[in-house]
């Protein structure tokens, strides 16, 4: 493999063609993202293609939606023959791919029923809705008086019911008023959760790895201490699986790194194999078996497209093949980056090819090493400040993998030396 010098300068924006495409999203697009300077045009695997031609390692695969690579054939297959036949029919009837999904899936994670849903707020907001539900008719919480807990730091979405638990000013500020009945402890931390259960407590919803947060990963003994309280309490355990989940970390469900089983799955994003929108609530029948017709759906929830391409990408986790890419190849990934702290980084957390990276905050910040990334041919995404996400398709590469974090390096070496002269983008081939 070689490496070509490509274009110079901030990934091709100078180009008309670029700064048209950007100049129309300015103009015309609502600005609830601030998205890094390029237009993607195509993409293939761990690679994506910009309108001027430059070529990009995707080390984000849209917050792991795009798990299997970009246009995966197994994938686009399952979808062109459904696309032939059926797309669309609301669950007003049943379809073809609806059961064999829903049985599929299931067996994959280990539990009874699937609720099919979009997105993965969809996800959240359903097993919400379930969760109080079973809280009034099983656990006999006074109507009204449900109450679920969170964890600081989360992300479960954006709606006006998840930002009302969030902590984070950008999703909550200037959206209430706020949806009652949660409360907050902080990650990781057992006895503040041990103190916050009562008896109006109807569910505990956690992300095993907080990936929005910065993968920030759960301290040892603290998911096996929180299914211990849930059994004890008589309260649900909800893992919210839509980005750690489908492989990412090396294990098709991240809990299983650490031996807990909940309650109620939510997964997402990699569901759809980065061709639609596809999210399921996944739990035995004591939990999801209380749902009646008309308290709850969605008219696109399982549609047979979407069943279709879930079923394609269940087949492929049943194997273990992107499990087992994920574990090694994120051991190598944890290597080369381990091997950045005190050049520039002060910490990293890594599970399965899934990675958090905190920059040293006297160099810049995560957005201006992302730009820098971007100019050197690497796609990456800051969070809160000073801390960069790396999660490349599975797909990809080790010496891709190798060849994004000397990319790292050298931004990190650039920037401490307050080095602002442009310098070439160095493209794989």
């Amino acid at each position: 493999m070689s490496l070509l010098t490509g274009a110079t300068g901030a990934t091709g924006a100078s180009s008309p063609g670029v700064a048209e495409h950007l100049r129309l999203a300015d103009a015309h697009a609502a600005q609830n993202y601030a998205p890094l300077p390029v237009v993607i045009a195509a993409a293939k695997g761990a690679w994506v293609t910009d309108v001027a031609g430059n070529r990009y390692l995707d080390c984000l695969s849209a917050y792991s939606a795009v798990n299997f690579g970009h246009r995966n054939e197994r994938i686009l297959a399952a979808a062109r023959v459904q696309l032939d036949r059926l797309t669309l029919t609301s669950r007003a009837f049943g379809h073809d791919q609806f059961g064999p999904f829903c049985a599929e899936l299931a067996e994959l994670v280990g539990k009874q029923l699937v609720l099919p849903m979009n997105t993965g707020a969809e996800a959240v907001e359903s097993a919400i809705k379930v969760a109080r539900k079973w809280g009034y008719l099983v656990k006999g919480v006074p109507d009204g008086r449900a109450t679920i807990i969170v964890a600081g730091g989360n992300f479960h979405g954006r709606t006006t019911t998840i930002i009302s638990f969030s902590d984070d000013p950008d999703a909550r500020a200037d959206f209430g008023p706020y949806a009652p009945g949660f409360y907050t402890v902080p990650y990781g931390d057992a006895a503040a959760l041990a103190d916050a259960i009562d008896e109006h407590t109807v569910a505990v919803l956690l992300e095993p790895v907080q990936g929005e947060a910065g993968v920030i990963l759960p301290p040892p003994g603290y998911l096996g201490l929180v299914r211990e309280l849930c059994t004890r309490e008589n309260v649900l355990f909800i893992a919210d699986e839509i980005q750690s989940g489908l492989a990412r970390t090396g294990r098709t469900l991240a809990c299983e790194h650490y031996g807990v089983v909940p309650d109620i799955y939510l997964l997402g994003k990699a569901l759809g194999g980065g061709v639609v929108p596809v999210s399921a609530v996944v739990a035995d029948q004591d939990v999801l078996g209380l749902l009646r017709p008309g308290q709850h759906g969605s008219t696109f929830g399982g549609n047979p497209l979407a069943c279709a391409v879930g079923r394609a990408v269940v087949t492929m986790l049943s194997t273990g093949e992107y499990q087992q890419r994920a574990r090694h190849l994120g051991e190598h990934l944890h290597r080369e980056l381990d091997a950045l702290v005190g050049c520039g980084v002060t910490a990293v957390r890594c599970l399965g090819l899934w990675a958090g990276v905190d920059i040293d905050p006297t160099l810049g910040t995560g957005r201006e090493v992302c730009q820098r990334l971007l100019e050197r041919g690497v796609l990456a995404k800051e969070t809160h400040g000073a801390t960069i996400r790396l999660a490349p398709p599975l797909v990809v590469e080790r010496d891709e993998l190798s060849w994004a974090v000397a990319a790292l390096h050298a931004v990190l070496t650039e920037m401490s030396r307050d080095d602002t002269t442009p310098t070439s983008v160095f493209l794989l081939s």
